[in-house]
């Protein structure tokens, strides 16, 4: 097995602090959003053998194992990160596969440059996610009952978000949210952004469950992401629980600690708190207008020790052991590649010491014994 060197990425709304003390390294002050692990072209993890995307071209069924390569191609099809949120990430939705591949094809025959501000599609590949947090950890995670989130901007007490309201009261759910969301998201700019300002310090005065998104103006100011991001159920993680974010599910992370596994992609269509291109009429498209629950995963644990957070993806498989003092080694071999992550104490597997925040890359078949004291996460694929 390989010992990983990653690349951390220094997005502006990454914590200066959360990666550096998981690492026990002093901050550099800057910002340290993501740390990423795996073989994405982006920041491909480097090995003594070469980047890990290098490694795996090199000899694709002997890195990835025959099932992966006949099932996902010659590639790693899943990208773990320690994702460190210090402010709000972008309120954003994934497309399907079929989504992504038609929109990647529609761009390219179009001619739109790989590296425009507006290109929406980046690959042909469907970016289903799942965030498991490591501190306390807030997010928002689908649309709330409409009844409710016209509660929500009811209780503010500002006259321009009065049609909004009377709208999620009079239309079914699903007509509701896309007509309020359309609204909001095509309203004039200047007007918008004094309604967010009104907001913004009504939800200041009012705390409760409208504190999130005075906290989310602080960063965003006038964007007309913070009266989206009402639309959404606000969820808190306690270490240890995991959200999935599956195709058409508008979602933004907003603070704390977690780790992060994805199908290979970088395909996002942005609905506001970001300065980045908005697609609106090919968000409306993709976005699932249905109330849900934001379905906290919890992990079901095997015999052997195993705690596994299941989901319906085949690109990634995302499992954890808590291993107690004095407890007994555990094969972790299997017929697929995996990266194993070291979050807390110290673990030992196969000739390497892992510490938190380090990792490394198993091949397909090879031997994978690890023990010690701390916690280790797993990611591998369905294959």
């Amino acid at each position: 097995m390989d010992r990983l060197d990653n690349t951390v990425r220094p997005y502006a709304w990454g914590s200066t602090t959360a990666i550096a003390q998981l690492l026990g390294v002093e901050p550099t002050g800057e910002p340290q959003a993501e740390m990423w692990m795996g073989a994405h072209p982006g920041a491909p993890s480097r090995t003594g053998r070469g980047t890990l995307a290098e490694v795996i071209d090199a000899d694709p069924e002997r890195e990835l194992g025959a099932a992966s390569v006949a099932k996902f191609g010659p590639r790693l099809p899943f990208l773990l990160k320690l994702l460190a949120a210090g402010a709000p990430l972008s309120l954003q939705v994934h497309p399907d596969l079929d989504q992504a591949k038609a929109g990647y094809a529609d761009e390219e025959r179009r001619g739109v440059p790989a590296d425009a501000a507006h290109r929406t599609y980046k690959d042909a590949n469907h970016k289903p996610e799942l965030v498991c947090a490591l501190t306390d950890f807030d997010g928002l995670c689908g649309f709330r009952d409409p009844l409710r989130a016209a509660e929500l901007l009811d209780a503010l007490g500002v006259d321009s978000l009065k049609p909004y309201v009377d709208l999620l009261h009079a239309r079914p759910e699903e007509a509701a949210l896309r007509e309020v969301l359309t609204a909001i998201l095509t309203a004039d700019r200047d007007e918008m952004a004094r309604t967010v300002t009104e907001a913004a310090a009504a939800c200041d005065r009012l705390g409760g469950d409208h504190a999130p998104y005075a906290a989310i103006a602080h960063h965003y100011p006038g964007d007309p992401g913070v009266i989206a991001a009402m639309l959404l159920n606000h969820v808190r993680l306690q270490p240890g629980e995991a959200l999935y974010l599956g195709a058409g599910v508008p979602h933004a992370y907003l603070n704390g600690l977690g780790v992060e596994i994805m199908a290979n992609s970088d395909n996002v269509l942005r609905c506001g708190l970001t300065p980045k291109h908005v697609d609106v009429p090919e968000l409306l498209r993709i976005v699932r207008f249905e109330p849900r629950d934001p379905g906290v995963l919890r992990p079901e644990a095997a015999p052997d020790g195993e705690e596994l957070y299941d989901t319906p993806t085949d690109e990634f498989r995302l499992s954890r052991y808590v291993l107690p003092a004095g407890g007994a080694t555990h094969d972790l071999t299997l017929a697929t590649p995996q990266i194993l992550l070291c979050t807390a104490g110290s673990v030992r597997a196969g000739e390497h010491e892992l510490s938190p925040g380090t990792s490394v890359f198993v091949p397909a078949g090879e031997k994978a014994e690890v023990s010690g004291t701390g916690t280790l996460f797993r990611a591998t694929v369905v294959a």
